[in-house]
This record gives C-alpha cells, structure tokens and sequence, in this order.
C-alpha cells in the first residue's frame, strides 16, 4: 500500500512539474502563439509588363593572324568572342594542347566583321617553326 501511494504522488507531481502553465518557480508561462495569432504577409505587387529581353550582342572580330594561338584566343575572348574552337592547320589532326607553341594561320570569320557574340568561330593553327 506504501508503495502504491508513493508512486502515484510521484506521479503527480511529475505532472505538476511539466504543467506547460507552470514554470519551475511555480509562475505561469507566455502563453502558445498559433497560426490565428501570427498576421498575414502583405501581398506583394506586381507588374502587369515585364521587361523586354535584352537586344542580341553583337561583337567586332579581332584580327588574330599570326599570333601566337594563345595570344589569339586572348584577343578574341577579350571583344566577347567566347565560341572558339581550334584546329591544326596542316591537316594532321593534332591536337593544340600547350597553345603558346602554335601560331595562328587563319580565323573562319574575317577581321573586322560584326557578329553575333555567341557566333562559334575557328581558329586554324600550327606549331611554331613548321
């Protein structure tokens, strides 16, 4: 009986203790917000037109000739030309992988030409000294 009776005190007063009114000094607590007491963000307004897209850019083609590829992919990136691509222009098939040892031989969009920026333009060269 003596056990009985102090596990349901025990009880109680663990559930006296975790009364969310109750704090641990025995003061009651802020009380719970919920959604109903939060107010409504503002709408947020909008416009009826959006904007125009942007006009295409357009860039002036550098004349790349006879300089070295690097230098020529350098120049070309630097007026916006960012399509390039590259290729040996002795036929061989050869890769340009250290671009400093290659001379550029010919460009396929002549020098002076005004086009689209995203136009995809090569660059024939060959190594230095052939």
């Amino acid at each position: 009986m003596k056990t009985r009776l102090a596990v349901l005190l025990g009880t109680a007063a663990l559930l006296t203790a975790c009364s969310p009114t109750t704090g641990q000094t025995g003061g009651t607590t802020a009380p719970i917000t919920t959604r109903e007491d939060i107010p409504a963000p503002a709408p947020v307004p909008t416009t009826a037109e959006a904007p125009p897209p942007p006009a295409p850019e357009t860039c002036t083609v550098p004349n790349v000739v006879g300089l070295v590829h690097q230098t020529a992919q350098d120049t070309m990136q630097a007026a916006g030309l960012y399509m390039l691509r590259e290729e040996d222009a002795t036929g061989r098939g050869r890769l340009l992988v250290v671009d400093r040892n290659w001379t550029t031989t010919a460009q396929s969009v002549a020098a002076g030409e005004v086009v689209d920026c995203d136009t995809t333009i090569t660059l024939s060269a060959k190594k230095i000294g052939e």
